[in-house]
């Protein structure tokens, strides 16, 4: 079983873009005519320029070979231009081959990829999202902790069991930083509220997004243990494991970290940091035999393992096959129900349950695309997937 062809699609979403501006995806095909899926995250270029590199890496490292050889394939990735380390940009490219890779050897086999990583721990899958707007209210309800409230109580009557927010203010390319007092405030604010109206029937998870130093993130910490969220998330930015270390060590509230980290040495030193949860973006961190490494790591410290996901449904169903192997799976990051234009690009919607994300049927990733809708809706814009501010604070 040899890969002979690929296709790349750069998928345009509607406003307002949950879930980012487009996804990238990746189609692998061999000789005999099987095909596999999988998506990139995170790629710092133009969707032109990134698919340009996207297809260049299905060119040279992946066609003609073997989808099995996954450890082979990353070895070669990896070591292009005599680098032998996993740079963001390529890692995003590899991670959607590589997950497409699963795919097709799942489908060959007639199995789910879960089975090939060892074989579930559980049937289904608690997940989270994010807190996102009624239809009609605009952006308030990520400035008003009343509001905040209300709809962290909708979606608890809804089956949510965990929702993640992030009123922490803006990040920006100055960041780390210390946060104004109003920041610090309306943090406080924020999670008293929600707590107050959710009880202890709903986890809240606090969202940022690297913004502070250390210090600063121990000011934040203070303010919010007394109402008990599940984890501060990315206090500091991603490659201050010192910083990540001195608020592990501070804070009374669990450290998560980990969407802008790629490949298993890196969540190394998150973990030699005291980082409680790790979450890899699966499309950036190395693909699914990275990230089932990764858990593994985890694992040994103790730590807990919750998928980060800001993109796609292809993500969203390698997250669901690693989660569902890993002894130490915490929670899952799913992007509202997988409703809406997250179901339409799929033949077969991902299916969530009151509270918990069940696992797709059939082999492989149990996901197909549909191609001729991916097809009629490209990006045509100038914006990267996501964008920081500029402005300083």
């Amino acid at each position: 079983m040899r890969i002979a062809d690929f296709e790349v699609l750069t998928v345009g979403t509607p406003p307002p873009h949950v879930g980012g501006r487009y996804w990238h995806f990746v189609v692998l095909t061999t000789a005999d005519g099987v095909s596999g899926v999988g998506e990139a995250y995170g790629i710092p270029f133009h969707p032109r320029a990134a698919e340009a590199m996207l297809a260049d890496v299905c060119e040279r490292v992946f066609v003609g070979e073997n989808p099995a050889d996954c450890e082979k394939l990353r070895r070669i990735a990896c070591s292009r231009n005599y680098s032998q380390r996993p740079d963001g940009g390529l890692m995003a490219c590899f991670s959607a081959a590589e997950t497409a890779c699963w795919d097709i050897v799942g489908k060959a086999q007639n199995r789910p990829v879960c089975d090939l990583l060892g074989g579930r721990t559980r049937e289904r899958l608690r997940a989270y999202t994010y807190l996102y707007p009624a239809a009609g209210e605009g952006e308030e309800v990520y400035a008003d902790p009343k509001l905040a409230a209300k709809r962290t109580a909708e979606y608890a009557a809804e089956g949510w069991t965990a929702v993640k927010f992030d009123p922490a203010g803006p990040y920006t390319i100055w960041d780390p930083r210390q946060l104004r007092l109003s920041d610090l405030s309306r943090s406080e604010d924020f999670l008293r509220e929600m707590r107050a109206a959710v009880g202890d029937e709903c986890d809240l998870l606090f969202g940022t997004h690297g913004q502070m130093t250390a210090s600063g993130a121990l000011r934040l910490a203070r303010r919010l243990e007394p109402y008990d969220p599940l984890w501060l998330e990315e206090p500091v930015p991603p490659e201050h494991f010192e910083a990540l270390a001195q608020v592990a060590r501070g804070a009374r509230i669990p450290v998560a970290t980990g969407e802008r980290l790629c490949g298993r040495h890196e969540f190394a030193r998150a973990l030699q940091a005291g980082a409680a949860i790790v979450q890899p973006a699966l499309g950036r961190a190395g693909g699914i035999w990275e990230v089932k490494k990764i858990a593994a790591l985890a694992e040994t410290h103790g730590a807990q393992i919750a998928p980060h996901l800001y993109c796609g449904p292809v993500e969203a169903a390698a997250n669901i096959h690693v989660a569902l192997t890993c002894p130490n799976f915490l929670i899952l990051e799913a992007i509202r129900d997988f409703g809406g234009f997250h179901a339409e690009v799929l033949k077969t919607p991902l299916k969530w349950e009151k509270g918990f994300v069940l696992p797709p049927k059939g082999p492989g990733l149990g996901v197909e695309l549909n191609l001729e809708f991916c097809r009629a809706h490209p990006y045509q814009g100038e914006e990267l997937h996501l964008e920081m501010g500029r402005e300083a604070l």
